[in-house]
């Protein structure tokens, strides 16, 4: 995964295929210079082994130690990185700061019998590490992620420590300063509280993941399946950036990698071929945040949910798929729209341009980690340990393609993956330490063999990429800890949840309303991961108590806390693209909340027809059984993006005009809820205008396609 910085390296990565179909370019080793830039990515390698380690199970600690050295890691990282580029005092203090960080992560390794013993009654010293590691958790976080989401954090903090002067019904029962430094720091509840031990884990390690995969040509291999699949289409191009980011979604899950990765190929191509800058950097960033909602690797925010709701990651997967599909499907469906009222055809590909199936048949090799990785998910294992296998079945691959790259005998290659395939197979007698000594054995062997020192530079390139691209994600798990550890402590989550139950009782869509309103404003100043964990843990009781299914609830906070990303005035993912379209990064995230329209209505949907989610309950299940509701939840949800795109857009066959788009509006809008009489309002209101703009238009469009030279 990629985020567009290149922090710990003094050159971007120059990558480039073997005729083994991986990438052993020189990379960032080789441009390395200096002790603070060496010093760095020792860190960083060192960063990704431990974690590595810990979740194969290779090195055992408690899970507070783990948790507690990830963080020490981060804010090493964090501050030296900033001080690569200070001199003079400012400099050696970042320095001190990171070294101190990386110090006082020892302290619960060391003084863990301890802590124990003494649970409930720090010590001086305790409040002493307690403090500094809280504030450089803060300090950390701003220096990644801006000052936003520490100002969020902060207020909640002050509320732990003088929430009591507050008036009823904010006020709490008032806690002492022990107490409060307690639950952030010695315990499981504040910094190291459960997103830290989800970015520890699964966060890490699909990100380290990633990186393998796009190392070894994952990304091209996207680009030139959806180039091969759509290309040539109506509005091609916009529908390759589609289709990349949605199989881009699969490995990273991260919607502003997606966005610098594949838009710097595809933004450019859509402005080529005739599409707006505006609407170019629009659909990159629209179908990018869409990643993180695309199974089988969908964002952190899952992995969180999935450990919060303590219910298997698969069902996270399982409620994600028919709304990640109608997201998809809708941002196709208004590029096709949008490409036929501007008259635009596809790419006339080379002649010498391969297919979808000749790249496929070409690099069908790099689909087996992703194969391995959701065939180990719905057979019941933990993301932890599907995580594990899937990327060193990655590192088996690339190092696998470095040392047969230059053998000429086919024979002799399919032995050898025979062969490597059987001994790979023996971490089902003997773990996965047995796969971690083979990775091992062929790493030894390289250095002996022609261009396989690139390949292990490759490997090595991508443990530190990993490592990089993971901070601002931990730093932000550990700082969320934060508002986690307040309200367990004051039960804050049990008074704003009496508000949206009142609510609730006279109208829940007013309370969803409220709900979708405060994930929008708080994506503003803070990203996904914080967003869904306040609103989820505020909220989430909430609507649960108004009938709505528990994970269909925190679906619906998470939904919102992407769109956040796409609606302006912030709109990250809207602002990273627009320096590769050359427009307004708020024009851009206007055009997003047009063509994401699926990602405000589905939510909804959801809520009041849970089959959408593939969940039990709702008045269409109750009356015509599950799976004739999940079609019909469906078939109507699709017709509703349908209208509302038809609507955005204001083009089906011919422009259409403002009476007819509101007709589309309100027929979309009636489908929205669950009830018998809004259904069948919708449904006719829907093919009523369908049949009507068919009439109308059917001879304008019969003239055109006579008309000499149309």
């Amino acid at each position: 995964m990629t985020n567009g910085s290149n922090e710990l390296s003094a050159e971007t990565p120059n990558t480039g295929l073997n005729s083994g179909g991986v990438d052993t370019s020189e990379g960032d080793l080789a441009g390395r210079v200096g002790m603070m830039a060496r010093a760095l990515f020792i860190i960083a390698i060192a960063f990704s082994s431990w974690q590595i380690l810990t979740a194969a199970g290779i090195i055992i600690e408690s899970s507070l130690i783990v948790r507690s050295i990830h963080v020490g890691f981060v804010l090493l990282l964090v501050f030296l990185l900033k001080a690569q580029y200070k001199h003079g005092w400012q400099k050696w203090f970042d320095i001190g700061l990171g070294v101190t960080g990386f110090a006082l992560a020892f302290y619960h390794w060391i003084y863990e019998g301890d802590l124990i013993l003494r649970a409930g009654m720090p010590t001086l010293t305790d409040l002493i590490v307690g403090c500094v590691m809280v504030a450089l958790v803060f300090e950390a976080a701003r220096r990644v992620m801006g000052i936003g989401l520490p100002i969020v954090c902060g207020l909640f903090l002050a509320y732990g420590l003088f929430g009591q002067y507050l008036p009823s019904p904010l006020n709490h029962r008032g806690y002492d300063f022990s107490q409060v430094v307690d639950q952030m720091y010695l315990g499981t509840e504040g910094i190291f509280g459960i997103p830290t031990y989800v970015s520890s884990t699964y966060i890490f390690l699909f990100i380290v993941f990633g990186s393998f995969l796009e190392r070894a040509g994952i990304v091209e291999l996207f680009t030139g399946l959806a180039m091969g699949a759509v290309g040539r289409q109506t509005g091609g191009p916009a529908k390759v950036a589609v289709v990349s980011s949605a199989m881009m979604g699969t490995v990273n899950g991260s919607g502003i990698a997606n966005v610098v990765t594949t838009g710097q190929f595809t933004i450019p191509l859509m402005k080529r071929t005739g599409f707006s800058s505006t609407f170019s950097g629009a659909v990159e960033a629209t179908a990018s945040m869409g990643g993180q909602i695309m199974p089988p690797v969908m964002g952190a925010v899952a992995f969180i949910m999935a450990e919060t709701l303590n219910i298997p990651y698969v069902e996270v997967v399982r409620a994600a798929i028919i709304p990640a599909l109608l997201y998809f499907g809708t941002v196709l469906w208004m590029v096709h729209l949008e490409a036929a009222r501007l008259g635009l055809g596809g790419i006339e590909p080379a002649k010498d341009q391969p297919t979808a199936l000749q790249r496929l048949r070409e690099k069908w090799f790099l689909l087996l980690p992703l194969v391995v990785l959701v065939s180990m998910l719905f057979m019941g294992f933990t993301p932890l340990f599907a995580g594990t296998m899937g990327l060193a079945f990655t590192a088996l691959l690339i190092l696998g393609l470095g040392l047969v790259a230059n053998w000429p005998n086919i024979w002799v290659r399919t032995v050898f993956w025979i062969t490597l395939a059987l001994f790979s197979s023996a971490f089902l007698e003997w773990g996965i330490q047995a796969t971690f000594l083979l990775i091992a054995a062929l790493s030894a062997i390289l250095l002996f063999v022609k261009g396989g020192r690139g390949t292990l530079r490759l490997c090595i390139d991508a443990l530190e990429e990993g490592a990089r691209n993971a901070l601002p994600v931990a730093a932000a798990c550990a700082l969320v800890g934060i508002i986690i550890g307040v309200m367990t402590l004051t039960g804050a989550a049990n008074s704003f949840a009496r508000v949206i139950v009142d609510v609730g009782e006279n109208s829940l869509f007013l309370s969803l309303l409220l709900t979708m309103l405060a994930c929008l404003v708080l994506g503003m100043g803070i990203p996904t991961i914080p967003n869904y964990i306040i609103t989820s843990s505020l909220v989430g009781p909430a609507l649960e108590q108004l009938g709505v299914p528990l994970l269909v609830s925190h679906m619906f906070v998470f939904y919102f806390g992407i769109m956040a990303d796409l609606t302006p005035p912030v709109a990250l993912a809207a602002f990273a693209a627009a320096p590769i379209a050359k427009a307004s990064g708020m024009r851009i995230g206007l055009q997003c909340m047009r063509i994401a329209i699926a990602g405000f209505a589905v939510p909804f949907i959801a809520v009041y027809s849970p089959v959408l989610m593939l969940q039990d309950g709702g008045p269409v299940a109750e009356q015509f059984g599950y799976p004739l509701a999940v079609a019909y939840v469906s078939f109507k949800a699709v017709i509703a993006v349908g209208l509302w795109g038809i609507a955005a857009i204001g083009f089906l066959r011919v422009p259409i005009s403002w009476p007819y788009r509101l007709w589309a509006i309100i027929g979309a809008s009636f489908l929205v809820l669950a009830q018998p009489l809004t259904d069948e309002i919708g449904l006719f209101m829907a093919f009523s205008f369908l049949a009507v703009l068919w009439f109308k238009t059917r001879a304008i469009v019969g003239q055109t396609m006579v008309e000499p030279g149309k």
